[in-house]
């Protein structure tokens, strides 16, 4: 099914194939799916599962979970902060952080206009906390003017007729910037001038884990220069679910009060942090192999000199690559459209049958997002499925009237 969505003023699809024309394979043909919608898509391997099933756990409510409290501190030691606490979604994360850091309602929280704050989490900040949000350009690195966000802050300082500014957000890795990492001459930047005029700085780091290692740099590194910081463990992390927000030991306090406020107080979450734990202990090896996987993917398309589509793969410094779509008559979602069907042909060209499900992110791009659960295998298969189509795709341009 394909569900409308509007963002920018484009209207996007996402495109959901549970079973992708299976009737039309030929006899004893087997599909194979190549998901690249997103790092969310993840299913906990074995191991997870294990420690799931075995996990000692208590009232978390209480405090009394181990394997939670076990996790939160580990959290909190790997991204050297004081605490962290153990939450439902990164979503939730974000606006415990907002609601703790704003304390009057009518703050100003100011972000680029391309945050995941703003554009995916149904402006919870306004919505729940009553916090506005200003919101500025993104640069094409994720990174926001500075210069720009001082005159922002400068008019609102001292001001009676203009919300006051309390908090500064950054998405590290950026989305929509393709999962671009900050720089940390660029975080340094941001707090010394955040501290200038007592706001504070929080980070949605939902993939920060992936820009610590395309950085090759600890997490620490990345947190220090942020009052807190949002994880999310179903993303790179590949955990069924789980978040952690990180910061120091008062905010951490207050943001317990929050989660119960917002419902996300949960019981024997032991089952769930336990996932979170394996996935942790490999984390590096596993984001690195995604990286590469998601470079080898950029080359390959730029390789392929396709007159349809392009990537630039010094753009890629993560596991996400935002694939242009320059012919006017093809557009993003259709190609989506045709990289997720399997036809006969294409099995008996190829030699297997491929699905490759990909999101139609802009007007002019798809966005193909590795995770653990994609192979070497599976990024040249999905690199194969993309050249036999683009190869249809120029056939039927040419051939039509």
């Amino acid at each position: 099914p394909l569900c409308p969505k509007f963002r920018g003023g484009h209207t996007l699809f996402i495109i959901i194939f549970k079973y992708v024309c299976s009737a039309r394979l030929p006899r004893g043909a087997k599909l194979h799916v190549v998901d690249l919608r997103s790092d969310t898509v993840t299913k906990p391997r074995l191991e997870m599962r294990q420690a799931m099933a075995q996990a000692e756990v208590g009232d978390d409510d209480y405090g009394e979970d181990p394997t939670v409290n076990e996790l939160q501190q580990s959290a909190a030691n790997l991204l050297g902060m004081e605490g962290a606490l153990f939450v439902p979604s990164a979503t939730m994360a974000n606006l415990i952080a907002v609601m703790c850091h704003c304390r009057h309602r009518g703050a100003q929280v100011l972000l680029g206009k391309e945050a995941h704050i703003y554009v995916y989490e149904h402006g919870g900040v306004a919505q729940v906390a009553g916090v506005h949000c200003q919101l500025l350009q993104d640069l094409p690195d994720g990174m926001m003017d500075l210069d720009k966000l001082e005159q922002v802050i400068q008019q609102g300082h001292g001001s009676r007729y203009h919300p006051r500014s309390e908090l500064v957000c950054l998405e590290n890795t950026h989305s929509s910037a393709g999962g671009r990492a900050l720089p940390l001459q660029y975080l340094q930047e941001v707090r010394e001038l955040a501290e200038r005029y007592g706001l504070r700085v929080h980070m949605d780091g939902a993939r920060m884990l992936n820009a610590a290692v395309a950085q090759g740099v600890p997490p620490a590194r990345l947190a220090q220069h942020c009052h807190s910081v949002s994880l999310c463990l179903s993303k790179g992390v590949g955990a069924p679910v789980g978040a952690l927000l990180a910061g120091p030991r008062e905010l951490i306090a207050e943001a317990w009060r929050v989660r119960k406020l917002l419902g996300g107080g949960m019981r024997q979450a032991g089952v769930l942090a336990a996932a979170a734990h394996v996935g942790l202990d490999r984390v590096e090896e596993t984001l690195q192999r995604d990286h590469v996987n998601a470079r080898h993917f950029a080359q390959g398309v730029q390789d392929l000199g396709s007159h349809i589509c392009s990537v630039d793969p010094t753009a890629v410094e993560t596991n996400i690559v935002m694939v242009t779509v320059s012919a006017p008559w093809l557009s993003p979602t259709e190609l989506c459209e045709r990289l997720a069907a399997v036809s006969p042909e294409e099995s008996a060209v190829m030699g297997h049958a491929v699905s490759v499900l990909a999101f139609p992110w802009a007007q002019r791009s798809l966005r193909a997002v590795w995770h653990c659960d994609i192979s070497a295998r599976d990024t040249q298969l999905a690199l194969d499925k993309l050249r036999f189509v683009l190869e249809a795709c120029e056939q039927e341009h040419r051939e039509a009237p």
